[in-house]
């Protein structure tokens, strides 16, 4: 009987806390993300949007090219020497 008694609390537990959390897990998670903007806004707040100085016009094509190492690699690794055994 003790054992039927202790699944039963554990079960009406789990489906309490199941039943919470779908009624104040949204609540919680819409809490969390205003206090998270909140902190960021705080921190980056002060500085005014302003252009970068690599920022472009709208609508102009810039290309810019790679400055690579050129290496001349050649398929010539070396010599082939050819040897013979001699008894």
């Amino acid at each position: 009987m003790g054992l039927l008694r202790t699944v039963l609390i554990i079960l009406l537990v789990y489906f309490f806390i199941k039943i919470l959390a779908k009624w104040f897990g949204p609540k919680i998670l819409r809490y969390a993300a205003k206090k998270t903007e909140q902190h960021f806004k705080e921190k980056f707040g002060g500085f005014p949007n302003q252009p970068s100085p690599n920022e472009e016009k709208a609508g102009e094509v810039i290309i810019e090219k790679k400055k690579g190492t050129t290496s001349k690699s050649s398929n010539k690794v070396g010599e082939y020497i050819d040897f013979e055994e001699i008894d």
